[in-house]
């Protein structure tokens, strides 16, 4: 099975919380440093033990001169980038070119000509190295990003006084097709380099996925609210679920006078309160009635919430509930890459390793062709291509490798 992190940033997400998060995962911090090395910056980097809403975290610090520092434009900062070995090189100047295009766009400036003035600061520089340094030490396979929470109200910086989110956060997530929101604070919560980094480091987006959690990194922010963690969580873990054979419950119920235009809000409902799975069939009731069957797979842990959405978003007045088992295979991801955009597929293996099922991501699919600009059914097909490489027609031998590329 694969190694797979999730970032939860539904606190926010700023640079130096992401470094603390990869040190709290176990990266050492002299390894950062040696990263930093190559761009003969003065900077240092320290880290302490805090607490951030009750939980413990590590806050790591970017010493840096206050005074003196110019305001780099994109090619200066490539400049300084182009020192770093390869594979780091690389990713840092993806995030810094993702900054440099929202920059760009926001004061209608080619991105060269960009000044970066906060950004482009040497404690920037360190989160930027530092953060991708410390996730290609993990040796991910895949990182998924939950939804970014911004904030809101206003934010002070070098242009001024600007409402939050601020322009450069939401051109970064346009320029990704990113999931994010507003809140919960009326306050900054996602700067411009957190939301690159993420953004540009990651191979999807989503709830965590399936897999058997290992470890977990919390990376502090430096305010302290009393209502929540002002912190970002990394969790890592391998991906997959184990084949077998597992009790779950089966919910149903029969449903006749629910406006049809509910049924989506209630199927996602369903599944985001823990069930397996959840779908609708159209039956014909006494009286020749039309009406539909609502049915959900739960675990006997979370059937009573699924029981409650069930009551709660239908009118239905009983539930049928039936025991009942299913056999499945191991499940794990691959990721194949349209055109340079991530798309996860999930595999279908069997006992041997071999793979029987490569289907794309249905989400990852959309927000690859709203990126590309290209229609969802070419994009779909051209995954579907790609992941038909994970898995070959006569079923021989296991999955090879996790990645594949679009070099059309």
């Amino acid at each position: 099975m694969s190694r797979v992190g999730w970032l939860d940033l539904s606190n926010g997400v700023s640079g130096d919380m992401l470094l603390g998060a990869v040190v709290d995962a176990g990266v050492p911090l002299e390894d950062l440093r040696a990263a930093l090395a190559p761009l003969g910056l003065p900077v240092s980097l320290r880290a302490e033990e805090v607490r951030r809403g009750g939980l413990r975290a590590t806050r790591v610090h970017v010493d840096a001169p206050e005074a003196g520092q110019p305001h780099r434009t994109w090619a200066d900062v490539r400049v300084l980038l182009d020192r770093l070995p390869e594979p780091l090189r690389s990713p840092a100047a993806a995030v810094f070119a993702a900054l440099a295009r929202a920059e760009g766009t926001v004061h209608g400036v080619p991105a060269d000509d960009v000044h970066f003035h906060e950004v482009g600061a040497l404690d920037a520089v360190a989160d930027v190295v530092g953060v991708c340094a410390g996730i290609a030490a993990l040796g991910l396979d895949r990182l998924v990003v939950s939804p970014i929470a911004l904030g809101g109200g206003h934010a002070d910086t070098a242009h001024g006084r600007i409402p939050v989110p601020g322009p450069a956060v939401l051109a970064l997530l346009a320029a990704a097709s990113a999931p994010a929101s507003g809140g919960p604070d009326d306050e900054e919560l996602a700067t411009p380099t957190g939301v690159a980094l993420a953004t540009t480091l990651a191979d999807g987006y989503g709830p965590m996925p399936a897999m058997s959690p290992e470890r977990t990194g919390i990376g502090a922010g430096g305010r302290d609210p009393a209502h929540r963690p002002n912190a970002v969580r990394l969790v890592l873990g391998r991906a997959g679920v184990p084949a077998g054979r597992e009790e779950v419950l089966l919910l149903e119920a029969n449903v006749d006078d629910l406006d049809p235009r509910v049924w989506p809000a209630v199927l996602d409902a369903l599944l985001a309160a823990g069930a397996r799975d959840a779908w609708l069939t159209p039956v014909l009731m006494k009286k020749g009635r039309p009406a539909y069957v609502v049915a959900a797979l739960a675990d006997p842990g979370t059937a009573p919430a699924v029981r409650g959405v069930l009551f709660r978003e239908t009118t239905t007045l009983g539930i049928r509930e039936t025991p009942a088992a299913r056999h499945i295979l191991a499940r794990t991801f691959a990721t194949v890459h349209v055109d340079g955009h991530p798309v996860a597929v999930k595999l279908g293996l069997a006992p041997d390793g071999r793979v029987l099922n490569a289907m794309p991501e249905w989400e990852d699919v959309a927000r690859a062709a709203a990126a590309l600009g290209r229609p969802v059914k070419q994009v779909l097909a051209r995954a579907l291509g790609l992941a038909e490489q994970l898995a070959p027609a006569d079923g021989a031998g296991p999955v090879q490798e996790e990645t594949a590329d679009d070099h059309a």
